[in-house]
């Protein structure tokens, strides 16, 4: 088989990457597919976002169409809880830091990204500060003081120095923002049109096995993606 590697370029505070969550577990079941994280930064930076009324309005229209397409879970404590809470910040940069530092004990980096979204989306747990990080860590066994040391190690200029990778990454490939799904065989790259598969990981992950060997050309995603001025609903 040839050597494959499925590129994910996300985001934690990503709507339409945890609608893409159920296929990205699918993949991991794939023998011989390796897939590798890209953190974007949505939210880092200048970008970062207090919660707002007008942020709770923008962002649960979007969670309606996620959760009416895929089925995902979107809970009480997020909708009535997270998103009035004005104290709250969004800003992608400690998650993927976390995220970093779970890859880097044992690649367990999109087993912590799985973890992080369901304390956001459902429980609406404030997922910007290291203390919850630390505890979603845990949950998925990953050691406290190992995970500490990882975090300082990539904190700060280590993350920012990822998340520019990343969205050079992106335009390299073409995406159009997160999430972004791109197919690597021996050096080729090709966009996948996960759009087609929401709802369907059984589908999804099919479909790449039938593709693998060998890759053929796929049409560009669309309509279903965020960038940090804003996220796409489909037609």
């Amino acid at each position: 088989m040839p050597s494959t590697t499925l590129h994910y370029i996300y985001d934690p505070f990503c709507g339409w990457c945890y609608a893409a969550s159920p296929l990205l577990a699918a993949a991991q079941e794939i023998s011989g597919l390796q897939i590798t994280l890209h953190g974007g930064g949505m939210m880092s930076g200048a970008n970062r976002q207090q919660v707002t009324p007008q942020l709770r309005s923008y962002v649960m229209q979007h969670d309606a169409t996620i959760a009416r397409m895929t089925g995902q879970p979107f809970g009480n404590d997020y909708f009535n809880g997270l998103l009035q809470d004005q104290d709250a910040v969004f800003d992608s940069s400690p998650p993927i830091t976390a995220i970093l530092a779970a890859n880097a004990l044992g690649s367990r980096g999109l087993d912590l990204l799985k973890r992080i979204q369901s304390a956001h989306y459902v429980a609406g747990r404030r997922i910007a500060d290291y203390r919850v990080l630390q505890e979603l860590a845990a949950e998925i066994g990953l050691d406290s003081v190992a995970f500490r040391r990882e975090f300082d190690t990539v904190s700060g200029a280590a993350t920012e120095r990822h998340i520019a990778a990343s969205r050079q990454y992106l335009q390299k490939v073409g995406g159009s923002g997160f999430p972004t799904l791109v197919l690597e065989t021996d050096g080729k790259f090709e966009l996948l049109d996960f759009g087609t598969w929401l709802g369907n990981p059984q589908g999804f992950s099919q479909n790449l096995k039938d593709t693998l060997l060998p890759v053929a050309p796929v049409a560009k995603a669309g309509g279903f993606s965020c960038t940090a001025a804003g996220c796409n609903l489909p037609d």
